[in-house]
């Protein structure tokens, strides 16, 4: 299983990547998170996009592709992965589905995480607010001003990605917005139901399935099977049919005739006389 989660910041993504970890022991490609610990690290990777993450920019293609590339190949992720975070431009997912194709996979389902950006920025700051409290690092990107430039650039462009996956016939979305079991429960849902098998056909009541090797029964089944009788019988038994009209039509004549008997003797007596 190959799945996306797409969605803008603090939608949630992660939380539910987690919860698809646990049920269907896939591995999570998070590109945030693999960025971090590149920085973290120091690599030269790491030194190169540590600016561009600080001021909540997106990072260049080619970076976010290698990563992504280097950790699909490890062993753990042969079962099935989820993306969180990448792609985030048409882009990205242009040159994500070449670099797929050339590893022989492709994609399974791609999950959008649907959010009120007003009632996002709320829940990141209470976020932020509870991390404080308990004495947790922030983000450097874990700010208000930070997050609005995040959430312009998802608008902008990741936003289109929407309609990239959704022409590929592989986009599905759940409202990210409820109590996380209840998203967790829809995407197990739309999993289950939509996204990685076809959905069955469905019958009307007023027009039922036919269970193989059944005839059908009615007037049409009715015509065929007179259709089917042997000419020869059906000539019979229009031979018959017109023997009894004949027959009929003798017996009127000799009625006819023998009415018609006592009005000519009378016309003859008259003549004698």
């Amino acid at each position: 299983m190959r799945l996306i989660l797409l969605g803008p910041p603090g939608a949630g993504k992660g939380t539910q990547a987690q919860h698809l970890v646990a049920k269907y022991g896939i591995v999570q490609l998070s590109t945030g998170d693999m960025l971090r610990a590149a920085v973290k690290a120091g690599s030269p990777l790491g030194q190169r996009v540590a600016d561009v993450m600080a001021r909540g920019a997106l990072c260049p293609d080619d970076v976010v592709i290698t990563i992504v590339e280097q950790r699909i190949a490890e062993p753990d992720a042969g079962k099935g992965f989820i993306l969180d975070g990448f792609p985030r431009t048409v882009a990205q997912a242009e040159a994500l589905d070449r670099m797929l194709a050339s590893h022989g996979i492709a994609l399974d389902a791609v999950i959008e995480l649907r959010v009120d950006e007003a009632a996002l920025l709320k829940r990141i700051e209470n976020r932020v607010a509870e991390m404080r409290s308990r004495g947790e690092a922030l983000r450097p990107d874990d700010n208000p001003d930070v997050l609005h430039r995040r959430l312009q650039a998802y608008r902008e462009q990741t936003a289109p990605l929407i309609a990239y996956y959704r022409s590929h016939g592989i986009l599905r979305w759940v409202d990210g917005m409820a109590p996380i079991a209840a998203v967790a429960a829809a995407i197990d849902k739309v999993l289950a139901a939509s996204s990685l098998e076809p959905e069955p056909a469905r019958t009307t009541s007023a027009k039922r399935a036919v269970p193989a090797g059944k005839a059908r029964i009615g007037k049409k089944s009715k015509t065929r099977a007179v259709a089917r009788k042997p000419v020869g019988t059906a000539r019979k038994r229009t031979g018959s049919k017109a023997k009894v009209r004949s027959r009929t039509k003798a017996r009127s004549r000799t009625k006819a005739r023998s009415r018609a008997k006592p009005a000519t003797r009378a016309k003859s007596a008259k003549r004698r006389r």
